[in-house]
């Protein structure tokens, strides 16, 4: 079987028991609601943009070869929630995200005579400055209080540096269903990932929800956990963490480490953030998100080769915008 059968046949697997799963358990299965002022209502339109800076930090090992970097994050989309029976929805959208790599790289250059280096602004050590991804969003969800109890979600489209074709294109996946374990406490949610570029091409993630007061609850579900207080129905204030995997097809990588000379290689991306969050929803729909703290790890692992880099923990803030209506 290749991997284009095994995932697919992977996400049929895990969709058919969650929604077998999810369809014994009728409205009991039901996600932790957050304070909103009507609980019962399920947007159609949801907008997101969000953008994050995250301070210069070195690149580890390679005696200094690759210098330091900071980096740019930008993201946007746009989707929408179509009714098809009780609270399934079909989601459909479109999505734009973008990371911009800058700094010192370090004073030793490999020059490569015939090769235009994909080197960060400025400098050449050869590694890719920006990475970007066009895709659409397609998802069948269960949506209880504005939020997806369960569901399949892809997002295909292209994950490049600079030139499009047939290679960059890759299909993101994920299913997830969320039961309760203690009626209107504890929730657990199971639910796996993957895409065909990404190494494993499927990992699984989830965690407890628990719900201590009416303004306190833990959302410890992977890859984005939080201790979440709510005040008011105008401020929310967490404590999150962020791991961020996605795999893009890059442009020629000639680098001074030797296992790093590839002509379009994968790259696997990830980021590993822990900070403070604070939401502002006092004026509707729009909620204003800003957070600050650290990103401990940024790795680009070429992990065909393979090889990989990393950079040492960097502070970072953020800044998004969503509106659901």
């Amino acid at each position: 079987m290749n991997r284009v059968n095994f995932t697919v046949a992977l996400i049929a697997t895990i969709f058919c028991a969650t929604v077998s799963a999810y369809a014994g358990t009728s409205m009991e299965l039901q996600p932790a609601p957050s304070p909103a002022q009507d609980e019962n209502k399920n947007s159609t339109e949801i907008f997101n943009y969000e953008t994050t800076y995250t301070g210069s930090s070195d690149y580890q090992k390679y005696n200094g070869r690759f210098g330091d970097s900071d980096s740019i994050y930008n993201d946007i989309s746009y989707a929408h929630r179509f009714l098809i029976t009780g609270n399934w929805y079909l989601r459909l959208g479109a999505e734009y995200e973008r990371f911009d790599f800058g700094g010192d790289n370090g004073s030793n250059r490999l020059l490569v005579p015939g090769h235009t280096l994909a080197g960060i602004v400025g400098s050449n050590n050869g590694l890719p400055d920006h990475l970007q991804t066009v895709h659409a969003l397609v998802a069948y969800e269960y949506i209880f209080k504005d939020h997806a109890g369960a569901g399949i979600e892809l997002d295909p489209g292209v994950y490049f540096e600079d030139h499009v074709d047939g290679g960059a294109f890759d299909i993101p996946w994920k299913v997830w269903v969320t039961f309760p374990l203690k009626k209107d406490k504890i929730f657990a949610v199971i639910g796996a990932g993957g895409s065909l570029n990404s190494s494993p091409i499927a990992a699984p993630g989830g965690g407890l929800i628990w719900l201590f007061t009416d303004h306190l609850r833990l959302e410890g579900v992977f890859p984005k956990p939080a201790l979440v207080y709510n005040p008011n129905d105008d401020w929310e204030f967490r404590l999150a963490g962020n791991l961020f995997y996605e795999s893009y097809r890059t442009d020629n990588v000639y680098t001074p480490a030797r296992k790093l000379r590839e002509h379009d290689p994968i790259v696997q991306y990830s980021e590993d953030r822990a900070g403070v969050q604070a939401t502002y929803s006092h004026f509707k729909p729009l909620d204003i998100t800003l957070d600050v703290g650290c990103t401990i790890r940024r790795e680009l692992d070429f992990f065909r080769v393979p090889a990989s880099v990393k950079t040492d923990p960097a502070p970072y803030v953020r800044l998004a915008v969503e509106a659901k209506f």
